[in-house]
């Protein structure tokens, strides 16, 4: 199986960024435990009758507009985002973001009034030895950590094509339910091992029920560029 391409673009782009070093925890749930979370027009997408809780620490950098540097300073950070996985009643699979923690205060506060996206302001950390790469993030109180050892290359199967080819996002804004679409190359994936994982808190902080058992799938990319055009809304009707 190959990794599916990402479907093109329109024009214009609004921005890029590069996503790198991320580890990706899933958790299979109950479409029905988590349904309450999505926008209007969107419910939760599944995989072999279960959805998907992701927990996902990265480092974002060279965030800027679609041509020239990256923002300095402000354009690289760390982020920590809690997610679920979408489709609304055109077909197009996205993600619902519960939260998203990022160590730059400028930026949360900018991606919250511009596309009112759930960013809050943690204090974070990321350090790499060798082929161990450990997460920590502490936010007003709630502290939570990741640690990982990465395997080898990770073959492309049916849910990782369900969990990370993942073309856009769906938020409530406005009173409608809008699509913000992304593009970027294939994923290139490795397993790897949990060594260390405190994140109860940090679930329940966005009102989740913390699984109480290990994440379900573990995986690692050394990341991608990304890029984002418009968004796009679509009519937002009863739950």
């Amino acid at each position: 199986m190959a990794w599916p391409a990402a479907p093109a673009l329109r024009r214009p782009r609004i921005l890029r960024q590069r996503w790198l070093d991320l580890s990706f925890l899933h958790w299979a749930v109950e479409p029905a435990d988590v349904a309450h979370f999505f926008p209007p027009g969107t419910r939760p997408d599944t995989f072999e009758g279960r959805t998907y809780v992701g927990l996902v620490p990265f480092r974002m950098v060279d965030t800027g507009l679609p041509r020239g540097p990256g923002v300095p300073y402000f354009g690289s950070f760390l982020e920590t985002n809690i997610r679920l996985y979408s489709i609304d009643e055109t077909g197009r699979r996205g993600v619902v973001f519960l939260s998203l923690d990022a160590n730059r205060l400028a930026v949360v506060a900018a991606a919250r009034t511009v596309f009112g996206l759930p960013y809050r302001w943690a204090r974070m950390s990321h350090v790499r030895d060798g082929n161990h790469h450990t997460y920590t993030s502490r936010l007003r109180g709630i502290e939570s950590a990741v640690g990982i050892s990465l395997g080898e290359r990770l073959p492309v199967g049916p849910l990782e094509d369900f969990l990370t080819a993942r073309w856009g996002l769906h938020i409530e804004r406005a009173g409608r339910t809008w699509y913000l679409p992304n593009e970027h190359p294939p994923w290139i994936l490795h397993s790897a091992t949990l060594t260390s994982l405190d994140a109860d808190a940090l679930l329940k902080s966005v009102g989740l029920v913390p699984p109480g058992r290990p994440p379900d799938h573990v995986a690692f990319s050394a990341g991608v560029p990304a890029a984002f055009g418009l968004p796009l809304g679509q009519p937002s009707p009863g739950r």
